[in-house]
């Protein structure tokens, strides 16, 4: 992969665009730029694109068949009716930036994001220094994962780990297994357990179970032609929507009953290798999972764009410093915001925005262009 470099430059570059995060988000992002003809650059602090597919269990299976599961100018090959799994989207997302030529640049840290004294944007990596004239944070809803303080009342001998750690049921040790939280990964990490382990789920607040196929068809499908997923978030549905988490081919009851997975409600305090539910049950474990999500982290971020409680501050990923753009953020204008087959809306409206703040400002010589190589699409049947 030429276009993929990996960072050891200290010397200091100036781009039109820096991109921040090498995977779905930021690939996408990436492709418009380079159709535009921009001087870019895509940091990545890992040492291969798309870290957070990686981070996934092996036996992910996404929930988007492979036509709703592709990136702009660039199909998802195999079945179009089936699901790919966590392996054919890591190697789909590389492939995709080969065939681009992004300029992508790993083993890249951004340590520090400010506002120079010259007016372009000072990125601090990991042994080098960049300077952009506009930003794009494409780090996505997965950052740093989050583990409830009542997991430090475990004993030592009980084996937990978060869901970003888990990988396959016989790297859990035998006996009963607690997961913890009731979203689509406590469900399917629940579900390949059963099959070895005596396994528990704790359930918070309850999630719409959606069926995968309905009269025969994808659940895409449907919501794709009822035009659901184009619903935005500053609409009456899409607020609605916004607040609600579906479970999409699981259900509690499907669970139970096929996978005798016993089902109890929130956990609320731990006593060694006890654990207490909020209906006061109690249960001994040998061993915790916690699907508990993720949290933010935008600490480097020395921008005024967040709110008195922290929170980013943005309209459709724009936000309140020019030339700063966030992308692939959960419900950042739509429900396919954050999913790998709908984020092209996004991605084309952020290198919109890009291109106008690009035109006020004055021309400088910005060199030799990056990824702007040969962008003709490969093949046919270019799809969102």
């Amino acid at each position: 992969m030429a276009a993929l470099k990996s960072s050891t430059n200290a010397s200091r570059q100036h781009y039109e665009v820096a991109v921040v995060g090498a995977g779905q988000a930021g690939l996408a992002v990436g492709y418009f730029l380079a159709r535009q003809g921009r001087r870019f650059v895509i940091v990545e602090r890992a040492a291969e694109i798309a870290p957070a597919w990686r981070e996934r269990w092996d036996s992910l299976t996404l929930f988007t068949p492979r036509r709703y599961s592709a990136l702009p100018g660039l199909p998802f090959p195999g079945d179009p009716d089936g699901y790919p799994t966590r392996d054919e989207v890591i190697a789909y997302l590389e492939r995709y930036a080969e065939t681009f030529q992004l300029p992508v640049e790993l083993n890249s840290e951004l340590k520090r994001l400010e506002l120079g004294d010259d007016g372009s944007f000072r990125l601090e990596l990991e042994g080098a220094t960049i300077t952009a004239d506009q930003v794009v944070v494409a780090t996505g809803p997965f950052q740093t994962p989050y583990v409830p303080k009542v997991a430090e009342k475990l004993s030592a001998d009980v084996f937990q780990i978060h869901a970003v750690g888990y990988r396959r049921p016989h790297a859990v040790p035998p006996g009963a297994v607690l997961v913890v939280g009731g979203g689509n990964t406590g469900f399917q990490i629940a579900k390949e357990l059963s099959a070895t382990h005596k396994v528990v789920l704790a359930i918070g607040a309850r999630q719409k179970p959606l069926p995968q196929r309905l009269a025969g068809r994808d659940l895409f499908w449907w919501l794709t032609k009822a035009r659901i997923l184009d619903k935005t978030v500053e609409s009456r549905l899409g607020r609605k929507l916004s607040t609600r988490d579906t479970l999409i081919g699981s259900s509690p009851r499907d669970l139970k009953k096929r996978h005798a997975v016993e089902l109890n409600p929130r956990v609320v305090d731990v006593d060694g290798r006890q654990v207490r539910f909020e209906d006061g049950s109690e249960l001994g474990i040998d061993a915790v999972i916690w699907a508990t999500g993720y949290r933010s982290d935008y600490s480097w971020i020395k921008l005024p764009i967040f709110d008195e409680n922290g929170r980013l501050h943005h309209r459709r990923g724009v936000t309140d410093v020019p030339g700063v753009c966030f992308l692939g953020l959960t419900w950042q204008y739509t429900r396919g915001s954050a999913l790998i087959g709908f984020i092209r809306d996004d991605a084309d409206f952020i290198a919109h925005k890009i291109a106008e703040y690009q035109r006020t400002k004055k021309p400088t010589d910005v060199g030799t262009t990056l990824g702007a190589a040969a962008l003709a699409e490969p093949g046919s049947g270019e799809r969102m």
